[in-house]
């Protein structure tokens, strides 16, 4: 996972006040296995900017994946 990609957590995250699912863009990467990601809602008001291992969350894709 790089800068700006969009993600999705993969599970609750209760210590963040995070669902599971809930959706931002990573803003930094902290190292090998941990981004800071944002959290914004549909208007682009940030309401939580987090770390979060790379473990647990899962890359959103909004073209079609290349055929093998």
């Amino acid at each position: 996972m790089k800068m700006l990609d969009v993600v999705a957590t993969l599970e609750d995250l209760p210590e963040a006040h995070l669902a599971k699912g809930q959706v931002g863009t990573i803003v930094d990467e902290l190292d090998k296995d941990f981004v800071l990601v944002e959290f914004a809602d549909i208007d682009g008001v940030a309401y939580a900017i987090e770390p979060i291992p790379c473990r647990k969350l899962m890359a959103l894709h909004h073209r079609p994946a290349l055929a093998a």
